[in-house]
């Protein structure tokens, strides 16, 4: 072998190598739970008519050696305490805030670097702004909805007010994104539910591949069933995100997280265990 292939194999060597070297590791956070009193609002092929159900509001914080991502920043914090709204169609609650959470497992706010959001909806951005030193990584169709008018279903630009005005860093993302560069922890392009959403998959070294849905299906019974809701931006690309994430689990052999669905986040350890 010449001396220029040698260093060519060498350096590609190296870099599989630490592709596998990264120690990774993920917390479930409680991020609130919305009381549902018609589920059929979730469902536009009449399944769940007359149903209720407590949805969970989960998000994620991911440890990649030293650095840290948090996925999803759940309910505003202007929620603590609140009372269930009778009345209301959807309830909010929110018994616990992030950065209470992440002081449980001594993480302070400022070390959060990275700042996944699947998607634009108020119940993953409303603690967004206590992280305003982190880079917000969201998709870029999503970003560009903040500026709507009128806005979106669920869409308020409050809850990231640092990143619109131009003071905390923003990285757009189209496709999907390997966000280490080393295959441990990839956004994933899943359209539908909104035009950007996107879906996270984590790769830990004793768990196996972890998929985060996002808001791709609210919970696990629309993959069968394939209800969308009716406030999705897109049927078709909300079925074929479905598809992807199942065919993803399916290859990969990943367990698929229904982040609104309390039965599929409890395949992860309650907090303040993690999953290595």
């Amino acid at each position: 072998m010449n001396p220029i292939a040698t260093i060519l194999f060498a350096s590609a060597a190296l870099i599989v190598s630490t592709a596998h070297s990264a120690d990774v590791e993920l917390w479930r956070l409680d991020c609130g739970e919305i009381e549902v009193r018609d589920l059929s609002l979730f469902s536009d092929t009449f399944n769940h008519v007359g149903e209720k159900r407590t949805l969970t509001d989960s998000c994620y914080l991911i440890r990649h050696d030293r650095d840290y991502m948090l996925w999803d920043a759940g309910l505003p914090a202007a929620l603590l305490g609140a009372k269930l709204d009778p009345t209301a169609v959807m309830a909010p609650t929110l018994a616990k805030d992030i950065p209470t959470q992440l002081a449980e497992i001594g993480v302070k706010p400022e070390q959060i670097d990275r700042l996944g959001i699947s998607h634009n909806h108020f119940d993953h951005v409303g603690q967004a702004a206590a992280f305003p030193q982190a880079t917000l990584m969201m998709g870029a169709a999503d970003l560009a909805q903040f500026k709507d008018e009128p806005l979106p279903f669920a869409v308020d630009p409050a809850f990231i007010k640092p990143w619109l005005d131009g003071g905390s860093k923003v990285d757009a993302i189209s496709g999907d994104r390997d966000v280490f560069g080393d295959g441990t922890v990839t956004i994933l392009s899943t359209p539908g539910h909104t035009p950007g959403e996107t879906s996270l998959l984590v790769r830990l070294p004793e768990t196996g591949a972890v998929l985060l849905s996002g808001d791709v299906a609210h919970f696990e019974e629309q993959f069968e069933s394939r209800g969308v809701p009716g406030f999705n931006f897109d049927r078709a690309e909300t079925l074929a995100s479905m598809e992807r994430l199942m065919g993803i689990a399916q290859t990969l052999d990943a367990t698929l997280i229904v982040q609104h669905d309390a039965k599929d986040i409890a395949k992860l350890p309650a907090f303040p265990k993690s999953a290595r």
